[in-house]
């Protein structure tokens, strides 16, 4: 059996008397696009904060194309393929798309921001940063300031950003959040699109949108997860209907 992308093993991650992610276990092969869900408060951004570096967990241990990560900081699991968007977009909102696409390759590539006014000018990153751009569908928006982006826009500019970044593994927290359902159904289809080119690990909270593009799905309660398998094995478990899915009131298009 061919060794998993990503591989988590008994995770564990306190706050005082909280355990936040509780001997959390789980793997993601190569080509899979993994979606984590869960209620509010299940420990799902708290994990992918883990798996990025910017938390530390109190034990357990990560592991990314056979190598253990663990004690590895952000950058380094980024300059290993890491690369993650937030539930909140974190764009700089004064500089152009372009601007913000070119700006996370020359990071990535272990360059100076002191000198990010003359990276605008250069070739290699104003390429990286348009092609990254017509990955996502927004080479028409290179030039405007992302403030003046709509909300959709700037959703598919941190996938832009990310990546710009060349990763191996995207960890996409919410990507959905606040989108209307024009928005969200482009970026469904924006995420098809992408799953063929590099893993993913999902959280969304709109299961139709889960339903729709996950090869396996893992559901986390309380920090822990409580089921992890096929879209059509979850939807059928009894206890992740009882805990989560019994809640949602969704209707899931089947094909």
């Amino acid at each position: 059996m061919a060794e998993p992308l990503l591989r988590v093993e008994k995770l564990v991650r306190r706050f005082g008397g909280i355990i936040a992610t509780d001997h959390v276990s789980l793997d993601v092969a190569q080509g899979e696009l993994h979606a984590i869900i869960g209620p509010n408060g299940a420990g799902k951004t708290t994990l992918i904060a883990q798996l990025t570096g910017h938390l530390t967990p109190n034990s357990g241990s990560i592991w990314l194309g056979g190598r253990d990560i663990s004690g590895l900081p952000a950058y380094r699991r980024s300059a290993l393929g890491l690369a993650r968007s937030f539930q909140i977009t974190s764009l700089l909102t004064d500089f152009t798309a372009a601007d913000n696409v070119a700006l996370a390759a020359q990071a990535h590539d272990g360059h100076s921001f002191r000198f990010f006014a003359d990276a605008r000018k250069e070739r290699g990153l104003r390429e990286a940063a348009h092609a990254a751009l017509e990955r996502v569908g927004l080479t028409h928006r290179a030039d405007v300031l992302v403030s003046r982006l709509s909300h959709g826009e700037q959703r598919e500019l941190e996938l832009a950003v990310a990546l710009a970044t060349r990763p191996k593994l995207l960890l996409l927290d919410e990507p959905m959040a606040g989108l209307g359902a024009t928005e969200s159904g482009r970026m469904v289809r924006l995420l098809q699109e992408l799953r063929r080119e590099v893993s993913i690990v999902l959280v969304e909270h709109d299961m139709e949108a889960v339903f729709a593009l996950a090869d396996r799905i893992s559901v986390m309660v309380y920090g822990r997860v409580i089921a992890s398998g096929l879209p059509s094995e979850i939807r059928r478990n009894e206890e992740v209907k009882r805990a989560y899915l019994g809640e949602q009131h969704v209707v899931v298009r089947h094909g």
